[in-house]
This record gives C-alpha cells, sequence and structure tokens, in this order.
C-alpha cells in the first residue's frame, strides 16, 4: 500500500534553503549580541556604527561556508549526532578565526572568555535546533514505502545499511532480478519508491524507464561504468550528443595546487601535533618496549611503491603468525595503546611526513599493500583504478565507508572523488574527517561485516519463492 503523500519532494530545496539561512540568522544575531555586550563597550572608538553591522556579516558568511563544506546543513540525511558533532566543529572554527580576527582589528590580545561563552551558547543553539529541524523535516517528508531488486546475495546486504535509517528509508519487500521484468513491474505498482542493487544491466534500464514514465522514483547503486560517465563532457559539435571520459586523472594544474595545499596544511599540522605525536610514542615504547613506528610497503601514484609510517599500535611481529589479514574489532594483536590511538586515528598522525616528502597526500585512497591489490584486482580488476592519483591520509571513502567497507564499494567510492575532484571538496573532506574521529561505525572491523553478512544469508532464506514483508524481515537483524 502506497503512502499517503504529503509535502511535494520539489519544494525541498526550498525548505532546506529556509532552513540554512535561519541557523546562519540565529547564529550570527547570537555572535553580535555577545560583541556587542563583551567588546564594543571597551573597543566601540574602533568601529563607526555600519562597521558593527560588517562583522556580523562577516562572522554570517563564515559560518554558512563552514558549516556547508562540513555537511551540517543535511538535515534530512545525517543522524542528529552526526549533524550535531559537524556543527560543533563548524561553529568552533568559525569562532577561532573570528577571536583572531577581532585580536588583529584591536591590535591587541582580547579576553578569550566571551568567545568561549559564545561557543557554548552556540553548541547549544545548535543542539536544539537540529532537532527542531530533524521533526519538522520527518513531518514534511516521511520516508517513503520502497522495495530493493537485488541481483546477489551481497547487493541484499544494502537492505541491513538502509535499515539503520528507517526515519529515512524504508525498504519494506525485497523482490530478486530472476523474477523479471513483468513480475517486478507488477509488484512496483504497491510501492512509492525502487532500490536497484547489482541489476543485469537491460533489465536495469527496463526499470529505470518504467519509473521514469510513471514517476516512480528510483534508487540506484552505481556501477564503475555509471561513475565514470558521470564525469564525461558534453560535446556539443554534432546534432547526436556525445560524452568524452579522458581517464587520465588530475590537470597539471588540480595536481600543482593539491601539492600547494598538501605541503601548507601537513607542515601547519605538524606544529600541533608534534606534543602529541611525542606523547604518544612515549605511551607505546612504556607498554612494551617495542619499536614506536610501524613501517610498511604500499602503492601510490601510478603503482609506485613506498613506505608509509604509522604508530605501531598492534604487538611486535604482528603478522609473524597470521600473514597479511585485515584487523577485527576485538583483534588481540592490537596492544592497549593500539586500541586508544587507532580509536582516535592518532596511529596515522606520522603520515603528515609522508605528504611533506610527497608519497602521499591529505586526501585520497587510502594506500593498500601490493599483495592486497593482487588479491582484490583478481575479483575486481577495476581496483587498479584507484591509483590514478596519490595515496591519501583521509578520503572519500574514509569519510562515507568504514574500515569493513567491502573492496568494491570502497573503489566506487574512491572513483567517485577522482572523477569529481575539486579543491573545494578536498577542503571539505579534510573538516568532516575531524567529525569521523567521533564515530565508532567508522572503525568497525571485518568481524562485523561477516556477522552482517550471515543476517543477509538468513534473511535471504526467509524470501524463499515471494517477497516478504519488514516484519518478517525483522527478526533476522
Amino acid at each position: 500500500m502506497k503512502k499517503k503523500k504529503t509535502l511535494s519532494s520539489h519544494t525541498k530545496g526550498t525548505v532546506q534553503s529556509i532552513e540554512t539561512l535561519l541557523e546562519v540568522l540565529l547564529l550570527s544575531v547570537l555572535y553580535f549580541v555577545f560583541w556587542w555586550r563583551s567588546y564594543d563597550a571597551e573597543y566601540s572608538a574602533n568601529f563607526s556604527h555600519n562597521s558593527r553591522y560588517l562583522l556580523a556579516g562577516v562572522y554570517a558568511i563564515l559560518t554558512y561556508l563552514f558549516l556547508k563544506n562540513s555537511d551540517g546543513f543535511q538535515f534530512g540525511q545525517l543522524r542528529k549526532a552526526d549533524l550535531a558533532v559537524a556543527q560543533w566543529i563548524a561553529m568552533l572554527i568559525v569562532n577561532f578565526i573570528t577571536y583572531f580576527q577581532l585580536c588583529l582589528i584591536y591590535n591587541t590580545m582580547i579576553s578569550p572568555v566571551p568567545m568561549l561563552l559564545l561557543m557554548l551558547a552556540d553548541v547549544v543553539l545548535c543542539f536544539l535546533y537540529i532537532n527542531l529541524m530533524k521533526f519538522i523535516y520527518y513531518i514534511l517528508y516521511p520516508p517513503y514505502n520502497m522495495v530493493m531488486i537485488y541481483g546477489s546475495k551481497t547487493a541484499a546486504g544494502m537492505k541491513l545499511k538502509m535499515d539503520s535509517r528507517r526515519d529515512k528509508y524504508q525498504v519494506n519487500a525485497l523482490i530478486s532480478a530472476e523474477k523479471g521484468y513483468d513480475y517486478i513491474i507488477e509488484k512496483l505498482a504497491q510501492y512509492d519508491a525502487v532500490v536497484l542493487n547489482d541489476v543485469p544491466n537491460q533489465l536495469r534500464n527496463d526499470i529505470v524507464k518504467h519509473c521514469y514514465q510513471h514517476r516512480i522514483r528510483v534508487y540506484v547503486v552505481p556501477k564503475i561504468t555509471d561513475i565514470i560517465l558521470r564525469n564525461g563532457f558534453d560535446i556539443t559539435a554534432f546534432d547526436t550528443p556525445l560524452l568524452m571520459v579522458s581517464g587520465q586523472g588530475l590537470t597539471f594544474g588540480q595536481r600543482f595546487l593539491k601539492r600547494a595545499m598538501d605541503i601548507a596544511l601537513s607542515a601547519i599540522a605538524l606544529i600541533p601535533a608534534a606534543p602529541i605525536m611525542l606523547l604518544v610514542a612515549l605511551a607505546i615504547k612504556l607498554e612494551d618496549g617495542g619499536p614506536v613506528f610501524y613501517k610498511q610497503e604500499r602503492i601510490t601514484l601510478n603503482d609506485r611503491p613506498f613506505y608509509v609510517t604509522k604508530f605501531r599500535s598492534m604487538i611486535v611481529d604482528a603478522e609473524k603468525m597470521t600473514g597479511a589479514v585485515l584487523a577485527a574489532d576485538n583483534d588481540p594483536r592490537i596492544t592497549k595503546v593500539g586500541k586508544i590511538i587507532r580509536a582516535t586515528r592518532l596511529d596515522e598522525l606520522p603520515q603528515l611526513l609522508n605528504i611533506l616528502k610527497g608519497d602521499m597526500s591529505i586526501v585520497g585512497p587510502r594506500p593498500e599493500r601490493m599483495s592486497f591489490i593482487q588479491e582484490f584486482c583478481e575479483e575486481i580488476p577495476e581496483f587498479a583504478y584507484r591509483t590514478k592519483v596519490k595515496a591519501g591520509l583521509t578520503g572519500y571513502a574514509q569519510i562515507y565507508g568504514k574500515y569493513n567497507t567491502c573492496p568494491y564499494d570502497k573503489l566506487r567510492m574512491d572513483l567517485m572523488y577522482i572523477e569529481h575532484y575539486s579543491l573545494q571538496m578536498d577542503i571539505k573532506l579534510i573538516l568532516m574527517t575531524v567529525r569521523i574521529i567521533f564515530s565508532k561505525e567508522s572503525t568497525e572491523g571485518i568481524d562485523v561485516a561477516e556477522e552482517n553478512q550471515k543476517k543477509v544469508d538468513a534473511m535471504l532464506d526467509k524470501l524463499q519463492d515471494e517477497e516478504v514483508c519488514a516484519e518478517d524481515l525483522s527478526s533476522s537483524k
């Protein structure tokens, strides 16, 4: 049964714009009040009447830019906790910049106390605003009644991921692509939206065309070719549309700007990171007396090998008995200090030296070991495409994926980064990396992935010859 329609999805952009502008306005007014009550009386001679409002305008622009590039306005997409962390980090940066801006304007080091109180007020305001907007958003746009068409057991696992966001996506039925076009089209009339994952090309094309004609919303998990073609250049030299895919990676100008940013940011980051790195090194040494650093050969741009440097988080010679294997959540090889530095990503800090040296970039696909690349390429030949750019300290797959995300999904996310690269995207991913540090999900081990696959197998066993409603599938979660 289709759900009762509420506000049209065409108005969503307008609603989001109103939400965005209103929050920026509230935060800017809050700043102006704190500034006026705390600094204006003492330093009023520095400003004319209109200049006071210019300060609020600059603050509003900074607030908008940092919130937007931290995904702080994704009220209908992110969880409340993720939104809150994203907004708090953005406002911390904005207030930090604004404090030193005021110091320069007043030509003295002013008291930071009002700015600290402002930050506390921002935390409260953002928390309340997020909860209010999420509630309004859910009322205006309740989740769609969805059906998933899957082409394999692995593809059916997408339902478990979407079930984690039942507030937004409600996949209430699963249908195997083997049922065929006629059967699937007959069932689609019962649903508001359809999810297509790993469906054979011809069948997928036919379903998409049918849904397009009948105004049925379609969510498609892209294949490698889809991602590559999305960045194709339109050529209008003929009366037939033509797309051109260069496949060359980044341009010379992009590589130059990216390298300049890598050098500047990594050099700056090493200054506050130095005392932290010293403490981490001391903790590792005190725990078991073993080496502080761990070096391992990885692959970067154009399949060039290099040695990545990390803080050692496992016991000495951890792979002597097990060989090259990925870590599980409760891996006994991980030391006590290792659990902490892996959870907080502090084990990655020495890679700032790899970035300065030029082996890595701040943003890019994570560097893999040659043995893993060879293994993945046997099943996914396209996995080699990841080395069209330098390996990175953080990246698209690290932001939106998890430690146990399967290689094919990591490849798709890395290609989305490569094919849509821009300097703005790098800045956005750097800001979002700070948020991911506070996300436990991103560090899930391979044992969690294996458990999820067992759930998928049990779920599909219940399907048998007919699709099953979500209530019947819930016991397999």
